[in-house]
């Protein structure tokens, strides 16, 4: 049975046999030899499931299905695809977990789920994609703890949990990530107090923790976040103005 469908045929007509695969829409080959390097469908309206098929492309670097119409699952195949380092299956409507398998990818730089219907925890296995730079879940249905092992990804530059149904409180170690130039958590019901080890992330350019239930004194060490350009405070239940810069408000920073 047809797993997509391709309302525009822009598969249906370069994806057939009159072309070498390297040529057919959206796809890029290696140099060398004519493996399958990267997969770029984003944007072609394509509607149906993530064949499962896509876990056979051993070479794949890029995977990017983003701004489509994808629904079910992700398929735990994909957990085979050792050398990935961008998955973007962004702004679909993708259900389900996120496959605890996706641990095993340790090469990923980029894991772009934003946008989608997925459920579930955050799997602790995440922290296992141990050169992980850009998490980005947002708008999502995920709820639970954030998992303190993320706090291992010491090269993530960017966390993305906006608009989704997370609770508990922020594991403070995150907060040790020195790389960490955003952390965007907006719209949750996480809790808790800011630690002061917030000052660490002496990097820290954005901090959104806006529209949560943390409570307690918001830490004067946020005054060593000399790099930072926008923090989102409001809307939580903090008392104390121990900072000199601008509390801003920007709704579509997140």
């Amino acid at each position: 049975h047809k797993i997509i469908i391709d309302p525009h045929n822009i598969l249906a007509d370069n994806w057939t046999t009159n072309y070498p695969v390297c040529n057919w829409a959206g796809v890029s080959c290696a140099a060398k030899h004519t493996r399958v390097r990267a997969l770029n469908l984003s944007n072609m309206n394509l509607t149906g499931t993530i064949p499962p098929q896509l876990g056979n492309l051993s070479f794949l670097v890029s995977l990017n299905l983003s701004h489509n119409n994808f629904h079910d699952h992700l398929p735990r195949e994909l957990g085979q695809l050792n050398r990935l380092e961008l998955i973007d299956l962004s702004s679909n409507f993708l259900s389900g977990e996120i496959p605890s398998c996706f641990g095993r990818l340790d090469k990923v730089l980029h894991l772009i789920l934003a946008n989608n219907n997925l459920t579930g925890v955050i799997p602790p296995s995440i922290a296992n994609m141990s050169n992980l730079e850009n998490l980005d879940l947002r708008n999502n249905l995920v709820h639970g703890n954030i998992p303190y092992e993320m706090s291992k990804l010491m090269k993530l530059r960017t966390l993305r949990l906006a608009k989704s149904q997370l609770s508990g409180s922020i594991p403070a170690a995150i907060y040790n990530i020195s790389a960490l130039r955003m952390i965007s958590l907006p719209y949750n019901n996480l809790s808790g107090q800011i630690p002061t080890s917030i000052g660490e992330c002496k990097n820290l350019r954005q901090l959104m923790l806006d529209t949560n239930r943390f409570n307690g004194r918001i830490p004067t060490r946020i005054g060593n976040l000399t790099a930072l350009t926008d923090l989102y405070l409001f809307a939580n239940d903090l008392e104390g103005k121990a900072f000199s810069f601008h509390i801003l408000f920007s709704p579509n920073k997140f």
